[in-house]
């Protein structure tokens, strides 16, 4: 029986990833399950799969969680600090599917225990790529994609060499606004940036995929787990996504990874590794399908993946600043205090102001450094959000 935690259980991630746990309960002891204030999904789970602890990120929600688990065995913590000391608790396998850049200290903490880390966190890679890698590799920890374009990847790559490896291409839905006409996407709102064409997401990475700044963030993610360049990474705009990342060997061959837009089997390889088991997915009929269809993306349509790649030429703490001035700007779109294409232009603000002045290249990368950089990210990107509002 295999020890598991699960950070992030709550969201879109977390519960696919316990659908499948749930149909083969005798092979796993749960050992974690965190979530935000959905108390009452987390309790609920928590009963379910006879979980040693349930964890909410806000303390204001303990007193809920605990009458809810009333009369069970399941142990009951609330804050960040119980998080991360979730993620010390010695399991054999650990998702880390929170969301944002609150996911990189429990990540960082599984890995220093020599846990099998499921990342689905892409902030994690964006903002302290190098620290994590060398944490796993410190501890004889394991790291596995469970992005869908990086689980493709990572699965194109079994039994293959890194040096034949000339490029890596990703995929991208486009998301909601891919036939707007541009001049229209000044106007768009928060529920129409919130409707997927394709998968069913949350709401941040739903609107993220709309303004491409999620396929910003795994061309970033890309480079960090691969150990690739980012000369060597591309996106395309495939609409069916069905063909989730290609990788192009020196021969000019290229493999695909083809599968339905379904996040229960990027997790469950991740889940089975290094073993191959049936998943409760679609078997996709390609005769009915028919064709598949590939666009180069406009960055004038997406300004994120052109600030990426500054950020990718640019390493060091760029990613930490990247990804905080993204999340604040998202904020700042979902409370109504900027406009949809504001979001690209704050965080190019951001990093124009850190870019000189806060080390963002000399500086070593720590975890403190990082959490600074992040700090500070925050506190630009919400000027530059009042100087737009």
């Amino acid at each position: 029986m295999r020890r598991i935690s699960v950070f992030g259980a709550t969201g879109s991630v977390g519960q696919n990833a316990l659908d499948l746990v749930a149909r083969d309960p005798a092979s796993y002891d749960v050992v974690a399950l965190t979530g935000g204030r959905n108390v009452a999904r987390l309790a609920q789970d928590a009963r379910a799969l006879k979980a040693d602890l349930a964890v909410t990120c806000y303390p204001e929600c303990y007193n809920e969680l605990k009458a809810l688990l009333a009369g069970t065995d399941v142990e009951v913590a609330a804050g960040p600090d119980a998080i991360a000391a979730a993620a010390a608790r010695p399991v054999d396998w650990a998702l880390s599917a929170i969301v944002g850049a609150a996911g990189l200290v429990p990540g960082l903490e599984a890995l220093a225990h020599g846990t099998t880390l499921a990342l689905a966190n892409k902030e994690s890679l964006v903002t302290a790529g190098p620290l994590l890698m060398a944490r796993a590799k410190a501890h004889g920890a394991t790291v596995l994609p469970v992005d869908s374009e990086h689980s493709a990847v990572f699965q194109a790559l079994v039994g293959e060499h890194m040096a034949a490896v000339e490029r890596v291409i990703i995929t991208a839905s486009g998301g909601a606004f891919r036939d707007w006409p541009i001049e229209k996407l000044a106007t768009a709102t928060l529920a129409e940036a919130s409707s997927h064409p394709n998968w069913d997401m949350g709401q941040r990475i739903t609107i993220d995929s709309a303004s491409m700044f999620n396929k910003a963030m795994e061309l970033i993610e890309t480079k960090e787990f691969f150990g690739v360049t980012s000369e060597m990474i591309e996106v395309l705009v495939h609409r069916e996504s069905l063909i989730h990342a290609m990788v192009g060997f020196n021969d000019g061959a290229l493999m695909a990874h083809v599968g339905p837009p379904d996040m229960r089997h990027a997790i469950g390889y991740a889940l089975h590794w290094p073993e191959r088991r049936a998943l409760p997915v679609e078997r996709l009929n390609l005769g009915k399908i028919g064709k598949l269809t590939f666009e180069t993306p406009d960055e004038a349509r997406y300004p994120a993946l052109r600030i990426a790649k500054e950020v990718m030429q640019a390493g060091g703490l760029a990613g930490a600043v990247f990804n905080a001035a993204k999340e604040r700007a998202l904020d700042g779109f979902i409370a109504g205090e900027i406009g949809f294409l504001d979001m690209s232009a704050v965080v190019s603000a951001t990093l124009d102001k850190m870019s000189s002045g806060h080390g963002l290249q000399s500086q070593r990368m720590t975890l403190d450094t990082v959490l600074e950089t992040d700090r500070l990210a925050r506190t630009y990107a919400g000027e530059a959000i009042s100087r737009l509002g």
